[in-house]
């Protein structure tokens, strides 16, 4: 059975959502970053960590592409042109969408408040306004991301959209507005949202 550490208000939600997603049983730890049960396994006290047969795995995104390729769901197979743009949204996503919620956290209440620059916040608005321009030009039609197939990068989309939310970083785009309402209706997300 795999083990996931971390809150479902950090990133470990993605991890969360991709087990229910694949009907996977799992222990859910919910070890804040930097405390004690998470820097055994992640010397940088990050979460999600996921421990399976006793080895640590961390970092969302790998945690997430690991479960999709090893249980051969959520996935397109390696090697394949759709597997290429898969990989090449969930960078995208990663680069323009999380990494600019990512940053103004730090700047919001993560650094030592010396540190902090209260005023980035408004040029990382106006970055993710205009990646999700961007975004919305690559997505396929149909319910998801790619189109009919829901893929890792539906799940970092719908938990950076969330955060996004969270953050008072508005959604300015409609497809990504449903998109959202989309994956908030999947009992997966719902199960996963409820620890």
């Amino acid at each position: 059975m795999y083990r996931v550490i971390g809150t479902g208000k950090s990133r470990a939600f993605r991890v969360l959502w991709m087990l229910e997603e694949l009907g996977l049983p799992y222990q859910h730890v919910p070890a804040n970053p930097h405390s004690e049960g998470v820097a055994q396994f992640n010397p940088t006290g990050k979460v999600p960590v996921l421990i399976d047969d006793g080895t640590p795995i961390t970092d969302s995104t790998a945690i997430l592409t690991y479960l999709a390729d090893r249980h051969g769901q959520l996935t397109h197979k390696a090697g394949t042109l759709d597997r290429a743009r898969q990989d090449s949204l969930t960078q995208f996503l990663l680069d323009e969408f999380d990494a600019a919620l990512w940053l103004a956290a730090r700047h919001s209440f993560v650094l030592p408040e010396e540190l902090r620059l209260s005023a980035i916040k408004n040029t990382l608005r106006w970055e993710f306004e205009t990646s999700q321009k961007t975004l919305v030009h690559r997505m396929a039609d149909g319910p998801f991301l790619m189109g009919d197939q829901m893929t890792v990068p539906d799940i970092i989309l719908g938990h950076c959209l969330d955060w996004a939310l969270a953050a008072r970083f508005p959604i300015t785009e409609p497809r990504l507005t449903e998109h959202l309402d989309r994956m908030r209706d999947r009992s997966a997300y719902g199960r996963a949202a409820a620890l």
